[in-house]
């Protein structure tokens, strides 16, 4: 089974909202445990990878899980600050599972935090044409990239209809106050 909630990471910099980003959680044993350090943060991102990297290394999998695990010690290492590392997770994780949207969405934050904002278009485009399970963040990250590329009412548009898939978060709303609307 594959669910896919979402975890909030701060993009490093300064003029950029919160990327957002998405674990993936697979059947049991140490891949769990590895989606639960994921997504609870109850042990440090190190750690965490630590307990990934077993499932990866000792547990029988499916390439689905495989792929979901390789995300989730992804979204670690990205919160550890190892961006890289984490870029290499979900070129391996694509490889085994080419058609799930939360890779290509963590992706695109990895992006956002590296300040590639065109990479993190063509990996957020994908997320959203793969339907993925957290369109809202998908949109929200694009909204971000778009901001900074120059696409003024693609980021606009993209934050209001983050704001439209989730309502209850106010964080499209927030990003949407800053913009002012004019017509010609």
């Amino acid at each position: 089974m594959v669910k896919f909630p979402a975890l909030a990471l701060i993009a490093l910099t300064l003029t950029a909202p919160m990327a957002i980003a998405q674990v993936s959680i697979i059947g049991g044993g140490v891949a769990k445990d590895c989606y639960e350090a994921a997504k609870y943060q109850r042990v440090s991102a190190s750690a965490g990878e630590k307990i990934c990297t077993k499932a990866i290394e000792a547990e029988i999998m499916n390439l689905t899980n495989k792929s979901a695990t390789y995300t989730n010690r992804g979204v670690l290492r990205m919160r550890d600050g190892r961006l890289e590392a984490a870029l290499s997770d979900y070129d391996i994780a694509k490889r085994l599972n080419p058609n799930e949207g939360a890779t290509y969405l963590n992706e695109g934050a990895a992006h956002i935090m590296r300040k590639d904002y065109n990479a993190a278009m063509v990996s957020l485009n994908k997320a959203i044409e793969l339907d993925s399970h957290d369109l809202y963040a998908a949109y929200y990250n694009r909204a971000i990239a778009r901001e900074h590329t120059g696409d003024i009412q693609g980021a606009y548009f993209d934050f209001k209809r983050a704001d439209e898939l989730n309502p209850e978060s106010d964080l499209a709303k927030r990003q949407m106050e800053r913009f002012q609307i004019t017509t010609n």
